[in-house]
C-alpha cells in the first residue's frame, strides 16, 4: 500500500520505563520530582529534587537552610535569614509563596529604599533571586510554571 503525499505515518507513542520514576519522588508532596537528590542533615538524609527544592517542607530546618546554602556557595548573612524567614512566615500566613513584590513592600519598610528593592534581593540571592534562590534555602517546593 502506497501513502499519498497528505498522509504521515503515525507517530510512536514514548513512555517512560516505570523503573527509573524513584519511590520517593512518586509518593513526595512535589508530583513533578521525578529523579531526586539527597542532602544530609544532620545525619539523615533530606530529599530534594534536582534542582534542590525540597520534597516534604516537614524536613526543613535552619540546618537545612545552612546545608543548600553551601550547596549552591551561598554564606548566609543576617539578611539572608530575614528574607528566609519572611518567606517561612508569609507561606504559613498565606498558604501561598510570597512574590518578589511582596518581599520588597516589606523589606523597603523594614531596610530602607537602599536594600529593599529588587535589585538588592537579586543581589543577596544571585541564583535566581529570592523567588527561586531564597526559596530553595528556605525549604519551599518549586512554584508552578517556573523553569
Amino acid at each position: 500500500m502506497t501513502m499519498s503525499h497528505k498522509e504521515t505515518p503515525p507517530k510512536p507513542k514514548l513512555q517512560t520505563p516505570k523503573s527509573i520514576f524513584l519511590e520517593e519522588a512518586r509518593e513526595s508532596t512535589n508530583p513533578y520530582a521525578i529523579y531526586t537528590k539527597s542532602l544530609m542533615v544532620d545525619g539523615r538524609k533530606v530529599l530534594t529534587d534536582p534542582e534542590g527544592y525540597i520534597l516534604n517542607m516537614d524536613e526543613w530546618s535552619e540546618d537545612f537552610a545552612r546545608a543548600q546554602a553551601e550547596r549552591e556557595g551561598l554564606v548566609l548573612t543576617d539578611e539572608h535569614w530575614q528574607v528566609i524567614h519572611f518567606i517561612r512566615e508569609y507561606y504559613e500566613d498565606h498558604n501561598v509563596q510570597a512574590q518578589v513584590r511582596d518581599m520588597v513592600m516589606h523589606f523597603r519598610t523594614l531596610w530602607g529604599p537602599d536594600k529593599g528593592n529588587s535589585r538588592h534581593l537579586h543581589d543577596i540571592f544571585p541564583m535566581g533571586g529570592p523567588q527561586k534562590q531564597g526559596n530553595r534555602v528556605a525549604g519551599m517546593r518549586k512554584t508552578k510554571g517556573e523553569h
